[in-house]
């Protein structure tokens, strides 16, 4: 089954997917779309030429998958960022 996102949906889970300290499983837990699913997003959303800069950027890091991250980190996004809730970004 295919999801369906407005544009604004859309442009946060691409937003998400660029920030370094946001694993996939934020995006799981927000959207409910897996990481593959977020990868095949990125690729109809991007240009080919940024498809590629994104995709060797996050492959194997860290800090896009909690599993790979250090235990202390227990957040999914940085203590200093604005507050998120839900799908909001409050007063941006």
């Amino acid at each position: 089954m295919k999801k369906q996102f407005t544009e604004r949906e859309i442009d946060r889970i691409v937003e998400m997917a660029w920030e370094d300290r946001t694993p996939f499983e934020a995006i799981r837990f927000q959207f409910g779309i897996s990481e593959q699913e977020t990868i095949a997003l990125m690729r109809n959303e991007l240009k080919t030429s940024s498809f590629r800069r994104w995709r060797a950027r996050v492959q194997g890091r860290k800090t896009k998958h909690t599993k790979l991250r250090n235990d202390e980190v227990n957040r999914f996004k940085c203590s200093r960022q604005r507050t998120i809730t839900g799908n909001k970004i409050s007063k941006r």
